[in-house]
């Protein structure tokens, strides 16, 4: 493994915070190393919705992390969770995952889903109130699957700055833990500046 798929694993989860933003409803995306080899991404979007899907009758982000190409249009108005580069959308990262912590903040209260080696652990809960909006997704790839878990910060920086330029408008931070090395990605001239 050339860590081709542990970094498709970031990108999966960051391209959903980018569909978001091209919604227009996100300009901050936060992408975090963590020392203990865990990866948050974190955005200020609306949120995923947290209604039930109408016939699994569990909360739809519950299922689209669950089930391999759900998507997330239940209806038109909702949260629309793409799938990303290769259409396999953030179930294959939770799939990958030796842990998933999903925080959504919506409608003023914020709510936390947990996952292990895929499987819902502990299902949707509001856990308070939130002044912001938007989705944080941490997760820890699976040793078991990896190889190697150590993520590279310079294959990230790359992806993330030809996002950056793909999107103007939008403020990407990339940020590790392991070494305090941090960089903000954003270019309002988008393509052109590129």
């Amino acid at each position: 493994d050339d860590g081709t798929g542990l970094h498709h694993m970031v990108f999966e989860v960051v391209d959903n915070s980018i569909d978001e933003a091209l919604a227009g409803h996100c300009d901050q995306i936060d992408v975090i190393l963590h020392s203990d080899g865990a990866v948050s991404v974190i955005d200020n979007g609306r949120g995923m919705p947290v209604d039930i899907h109408p016939e699994q009758m569990l909360p739809g982000v519950e299922v689209i992390l669950s089930t391999l190409h759900a998507g997330g249009k239940f209806s038109a108005k909702n949260y629309r969770f793409s799938g990303g580069l290769h259409g396999v959308g953030v179930s294959v990262v939770n799939a990958l995952s030796s842990w998933l912590r999903l925080t959504i903040r919506r409608e003023g209260k914020s709510f936390l889903l947990e996952f292990q080696n895929g499987h819902c652990t502990s299902p949707l809960k509001e856990t308070g109130i939130s002044s912001i909006t938007g989705t944080e997704i941490h997760f820890h790839p699976d040793v078991e699957i990896f190889t190697d878990i150590d993520l590279k910060y310079a294959i990230l920086a790359k992806r993330i700055r030809e996002l950056s330029f793909l999107n103007k408008n939008i403020n990407i931070s990339l940020s590790d833990k392991r070494t305090n090395k941090e960089e903000n990605f954003a270019q309002k001239g988008g393509i052109a500046e590129f």
